[in-house]
């Protein structure tokens, strides 16, 4: 089993946590409220700012022609993630130019560049897979059910194959890069433990 497929089932507890978790389950079912919601996609446009930053690191650590190619194109799919996000705002009246992170949004994003600006190429995209992995997780699973017209478009989003494309050209490259150490199980892991507390501070 590659070192992706390892670390996923091994933080499958987590996964399940999250699908399980009140916000997720308000999305599917079109129970959350919508100032929750209005929130979440605020903090969310701050944290994939960050997100885009992550990746431009590995970018500038990659090791070969694929992986500048790869890196370029997960970019691109956090700016095109970005836009959606701007779409919504504008149809829900939220500002995105001046958010203020709450503090689960300010740890997972100090995470994430604290680890990229460390250089290593492994431990920077374990850090960032399980974000990938699990919103496709997240999307794929809630789509198998009856989905709430109210937020529909998030669950379509996440749901998507070109999304699902997406999370599997990380995981590659975090099979090409990591090696199964304890640095990489653990930053995998505090990834899905900020990933849990990132939906439960925005409810």
């Amino acid at each position: 089993m590659s070192l992706a497929r390892t670390l996923w089932a091994a933080n499958a507890d987590w996964a399940e946590r999250i699908l399980a978790h009140r916000f997720v389950q308000g999305l599917g079912d079109g129970t959350l409220p919508v100032a929750a919601f209005k929130r979440y996609m605020a903090q969310d446009a701050y944290f994939l700012d960050a997100f885009a930053r992550a990746y431009a690191f590995c970018l500038a650590n990659g090791r070969s022609r694929d992986d500048l190619y790869a890196f370029a194109e997960l970019i691109a799919g956090v700016v095109d993630e970005l836009r959606l996000h701007r779409q919504q705002a504008e149809r829900l009246q939220i500002d995105l130019e001046r958010v203020v992170p709450l503090a689960a949004t300010r740890a997972y994003v100090d995470f994430l560049l604290a680890t990229a600006r460390r250089g290593g190429l492994g431990e920077t995209v374990a850090a960032m897979t399980p974000c990938m992995r699990l919103y496709a997780f997240l999307g794929q699973s809630l789509a198998k059910g009856t989905v709430a017209p109210a937020y529909a478009d998030w669950v379509t989003t996440y749901a998507d194959p070109g999304f699902e494309a997406l999370a599997a050209r990380l995981e590659a490259l975090l099979d090409r890069h990591a090696a199964d150490n304890a640095a990489v199980r653990d930053n995998y892991r505090r990834a899905m433990e900020l990933e849990y507390g990132f939906f439960d501070a925005n409810l």
